[in-house]
């Protein structure tokens, strides 16, 4: 499981859209948002740099959190 902080994360859509981000790069992904603490747990078979890249290119450069 991979967590990040994502603090241009303030919305539903946003949620959406980082949602649709990281199921283009694994459809079998399961992604838990926390829109109060701007925070995403995303349980996903690729690597976390690969993650990261996905989320920025959507425009929500994400933080990782220790587990």
């Amino acid at each position: 499981m991979q967590a990040f902080e994502i603090q241009s994360m303030t919305c539903g859509s946003c949620a959406g859209r980082i949602t649709k981000a990281v199921k283009d790069l694994d459809p079998q992904a399961r992604i838990e948002v926390d829109l109060k603490s701007r925070t995403v747990r995303i349980d996903t078979t690729e690597d976390s740099p690969s993650v990261m890249a996905v989320l920025t290119e959507a425009g929500y450069p994400p933080q990782p959190l220790s587990a």
